[in-house]
């Protein structure tokens, strides 16, 4: 993306029932390229990470760790997907979330989680629009099988 902005415009965000849980969905149009909301939590040391349970934790390019767990972090309930609609950008130390396409209202936010966590933690179990419809399809071409 062209040059990017690092200061979240004003959308309304709302976490609501989504296909993998909760998720955080827009009720406005979210233009190209726009910073959403930034990815939040403590610092965490190496010995904390490898020792926590937590699957909100975000690496930086710096060997930082942050844990967003905490539910004021809106963005924690931005779910993975195979064909997102926003990415993850680092900036001085902060996490932040742009849209890589118009985000239409009622939209829910996406982005990939990247190979590591999806091998880990999600894998064949992934809920994501493109993998349900996926899923859907070939069980259409078995039942007609």
């Amino acid at each position: 993306m062209a040059s990017l902005k690092y200061k979240p415009g004003d959308f309304d965000l709302v976490v609501k029932r989504a296909s993998a849980g909760l998720g955080l969905f827009s009720n406005s149009r979210i233009p190209k390229g726009a910073c959403i909301i930034e990815y939040t939590g403590r610092p965490i040391s190496e010995e904390e990470k490898y020792k926590s349970r937590s699957k909100y934790l975000f690496d930086l390019d710096n060997g930082t760790t942050i844990d967003g767990q905490g539910r004021d972090n809106k963005a924690r309930y931005i779910n993975h997907s195979c064909k997102p609609n926003c990415e993850p950008n680092i900036w001085r130390g902060k996490v932040w979330i742009h849209a890589t396409r118009t985000i239409k209202p009622g939209d829910e936010l996406a982005y990939d989680y990247g190979e590591a966590y999806f091998q880990a933690y999600i894998g064949d179990n992934c809920r994501c629009v493109q993998c349900a419809e996926v899923k859907a399809y070939q069980k259409s071409l078995q039942a007609a099988e």
